[in-house]
């Protein structure tokens, strides 16, 4: 069993930055692959990015290369999201989520093993 939990959302202006935070507490975090997805008002769930369980291989949404940046520190039992260059449409709920599976995180989100509970990330124009 992992459990999740997100720290760091907040408000900041366009053009800034913020740093997500994902806490895994539970057995075996590095046998895990992570994700970030994130959910605006009105709007489906949409994936981010994702690290794989040895943080070997990363991979972005278009919307966020080359501003969001995923890592992971599997002593720390932690995966952050560096976020710069912050526009309002980046504006969401920030999730963590957890799977064996690297290509779940992709293939079959809605189905993932554990997440968390959210983030707000508001960004002002």
């Amino acid at each position: 069993q992992v459990q999740l939990v997100e720290s760091g959302g907040g408000l900041v202006q366009a053009g800034g930055s913020l740093n997500l935070s994902c806490s895994a507490s539970g057995r075996s975090f590095d046998s895990y692959a992570m994700g970030w997805f994130r959910q605006a008002p009105g709007k489906e769930r949409e994936f981010v990015a994702l690290i794989r369980w040895n943080g070997g291989s990363t991979y972005y949404s278009d919307s966020v290369k080359g501003r969001f940046t995923i890592s992971r520190d599997n002593a720390k039992n932690t995966m952050y999201l560096e976020m710069n260059s912050l526009k309002p449409e980046d504006t969401a709920v920030y999730y963590c989520a957890a799977d064996r599976a690297t290509s779940a995180i992709l293939l079959r989100p809605q189905n993932l093993e554990y997440w968390g509970q959210g983030t707000q990330v508001t960004v002002s124009s």
